[in-house]
Parts: C-alpha cells; sequence; structure tokens
C-alpha cells in the first residue's frame, strides 16, 4: 500500500510564502513525475508544477516565476516552495506522485489527502 502525506498548508498574507511537502511511503519499486495540482471553490482541479524523476520541471502560467518544485528522491518527497502569493492562489492542494508497486507492470496515479492554502490579508 502507498501513502501520501502532505504538509505545510495554512493560511499566508498576500506576499507571504509556504513551503509544502508530500512523502510517499509504502511498498513500491518506484516513483516517476511527481507534482501539485490545486482546485478552488467553484473552480476545476488545474495542474501547478510537476517534475520528473530527472528533474524537469513544468509550472502553470499563473505561477511561472512565483513557485519552485523540488523533490528528494532518497526521501520520495517533493516539495512545492510557494512564494509571492496571491489570493487567487487559495486552494486545496493535492500532491501527485505516479508510481510503480508490486505486481503491477504499469506506474499508476496516487494522490494526497489534500492541504489548504489560505492568502489572505
Amino acid at each position: 500500500q502507498v501513502q501520501l502525506v502532505e504538509s505545510g498548508g495554512g493560511l499566508v498574507q498576500p506576499g507571504g510564502s509556504l513551503r509544502l511537502s508530500c512523502a510517499a511511503s509504502g511498498s513500491f519499486f518506484s516513483i516517476n513525475a511527481m507534482g501539485w495540482y490545486r482546485q478552488a471553490p467553484g473552480k476545476e482541479r488545474e495542474s501547478v508544477a510537476i517534475i520528473t524523476r530527472g528533474g524537469s520541471t513544468n509550472f502553470a502560467d499563473s505561477v511561472k516565476g512565483r513557485f519552485t518544485i523540488s523533490r528528494d528522491n532518497a526521501k520520495n518527497t517533493v516539495y512545492l516552495q510557494m512564494n509571492s502569493l496571491k489570493p487567487e492562489d487559495t486552494a486545496v492542494y493535492y500532491c501527485n506522485a505516479k508510481i510503480l508497486i508490486p505486481g503491477s507492470s504499469r506506474f499508476e496515479d496516487y494522490w494526497g489527502q489534500g492541504t489548504q492554502v489560505t492568502v489572505s490579508s
């Protein structure tokens, strides 16, 4: 069984920063891409940032220059450093990882429970 545990969400003022962490644990062979998604009230879930096993990254246009995604493969952990936060960044943020588990021949998507990020003065 694989579990993604997120931490770091909370309330922050506009212009502030937060750092989200997501650690994968359980029984698995390999983790491929990891990423962060978010969903604001009344809106569809959107991709925020992804990072491949080798470190290639992709960001949503709305967060480019403000957010940074990184990972520590030894710790099976992905991070999202969020700077210059804006009220429109308010959303539930979900960690995602593509993971190969024993008995499977394909990588499958796993999700964290979600963590609330609220940007407000």
